[in-house]
């Protein structure tokens, strides 16, 4: 193995240690050892790798949890998200909030800036670490609530925010009653920001009714799917449609049926650490 391929390796896994410690108390000391770094050299490794310092860094990824808290579950005390996110009081908190975002916790609670959001969350790509197991599996037709998302891949949110507030007007809970799926139409990697096009979905019993959210009715068809369990941040659900693509496909001998990728969250970010989360990822076959 090279030398620059074990230097990832370490680096993906201190990713992953902090990712599921972000509760704890993270010092040079311990997260040194779990990249098996010196600790007189790991600061400035870290700065070079990833592009900002190593505390920065757990800083940056606290307060992503903390906004995903503020801008879906309005409920929540600031308060209790700042203690939560490590923070010692709600000032720090909000100061630190508006210095990496441009906006105080209210006014994303309020009305988030996705945009801006998004171009704090750019690091290094990982390598993948988990198997990828293909199961082909008869998937049963499902009526759907959709909002359609036309436009950057960055602000899907504020359209998942309108379908959770349009679930919480119509009592549809995503945990008693409706399974959340996504429709990826188009490559983000690929395709133009204004063109791009998601569907944020919920099954349903029956038809959507004319409603303020722009919600309506469409349909996930029957017929075979490849299926592909993903565990961990959404961000990555990209690496599993370009393996069933890539790599699946031209060695299974399978063709593919005239619908899109689509995903279904068996859990969701809203309550749920983004290391913890699964993700099944259907391509339709033929």
């Amino acid at each position: 193995m090279s030398r620059a391929r074990v230097y990832a390796e370490r680096f993906n896994r201190l990713f992953e240690y902090i990712d599921q410690h972000l509760d704890e108390e993270l010092t040079v000391d311990r997260l040194s050892q779990v990249a098996n770094f010196s600790k007189f050299h790991f600061l400035r490794q870290f700065s070079e790798y990833c592009g900002v310092t190593v505390g920065r860094y757990v800083q940056l990824k606290r307060l992503k949890q903390a906004s995903y808290r503020l801008a879906f579950n309005p409920l929540e005390r600031i308060i209790d998200i700042a203690l939560d996110s490590g923070f010692e009081n709600p000032e720090s908190f909000s100061r630190a909030f508006k210095n990496t975002f441009g906006q105080t916790p209210t006014a994303f609670r309020s009305s988030p800036e996705w945009k801006e959001w998004t171009e704090r969350y750019q690091f290094p790509a990982r390598e993948r670490h988990q198997k990828m197991d293909v199961t082909i599996i008869p998937f049963d037709h499902v009526k759907i609530a959709v909002k359609e998302h036309r436009g950057a891949v960055g602000l899907i949110n504020d359209s998942v925010k309108t379908f959770i507030e349009w679930r919480k007007a119509t009592g549809i809970s995503p945990v008693a009653t409706s399974k959340t799926f996504g429709i990826a139409y188009d490559n983000p990697d690929t395709t133009e920001p204004d063109k791009f096009r998601f569907d944020v979905c919920g099954s349903v019993a029956a038809d959507v009714p004319a409603n303020p959210y722009s919600i309506i009715t469409k349909e996930i068809p029957a017929g075979r799917c490849a299926v592909v369990r993903h565990l961990g941040s959404h961000d990555r659900i990209g690496e599993v449609a370009y393996f069933l693509y890539r790599d699946w496909l031209p060695q299974s001998g399978e063709e593919l049926r005239d619908f899109p990728l689509f995903f279904q969250y068996l859990n969701l970010i809203t309550d749920t650490p983004e290391h913890e989360l699964i993700t099944d990822v259907f391509l339709p076959l033929k």
